[in-house]
């Protein structure tokens, strides 16, 4: 760890000036500048006082932050196949998030898995082919480039009614796969 340039940094962001963090902790603001650049190390005690003048302590500074990943590619992605449809989870642990997106690709002549009521909300786009959307007593036809977009009140499902392979990309909140 760069215990300097992680120093000015929080100086900066805390738009602090040396003369301001000099001030604050009761030391010089050539110490402090050398500090920041690695040129000195202060002792425990001394990093105390120029953390509580930025205001954190030791544990939250020397606290590593897990970079969290946002882009996955297609080796990050799993899948469970089924004789009906097979579901791609494109987001590695995604149950644990707000939301789970999912490519289902439905074959010719069979159905999804049935969503149960539920307090969320969900989203398709089909990316190929055709689906009926059977929801409760309705039933409505979505293909290629359309999507859909439905609360969980009341159960449903969709149909592939052809003689093709379907690929929809479904976004459920909460997680539902």
């Amino acid at each position: 760890m760069d215990i300097g340039a992680k120093l000015k940094a929080l100086r900066l962001r805390n738009d602090l000036t040396l003369e301001e963090v000099a001030s604050r902790s009761e030391l010089t603001k050539g110490f402090i500048s050398q500090v920041e650049r690695n040129l000195t190390s202060p002792s425990i005690s001394t990093l105390e006082y120029l953390l509580e003048a930025l205001g954190t302590n030791l544990a939250d500074f020397f606290k590593e932050e897990k970079e969290e990943q946002i882009v996955f590619q297609t080796q990050d992605f799993f899948e469970s196949v089924k004789d009906e449809y097979t579901i791609e989870w494109i987001i590695p642990n995604a149950q644990k998030n707000e939301m789970e997106p999912i490519l289902l690709t439905l074959h010719p002549h069979e159905k999804s898995m049935v969503m149960d009521c539920h307090n969320g909300e969900e989203f398709g786009y089909v990316l190929k082919g055709s689906v009926v959307l059977v929801r409760g007593n309705q039933r409505q036809a979505v293909r290629a480039n359309e999507t859909f977009y439905l609360d969980g009140k009341v159960s449903h499902y969709l149909e592939n009614n052809t003689s093709r392979d379907a690929k929809i990309l479904w976004v459920t909140t909460p997680p539902m796969f």
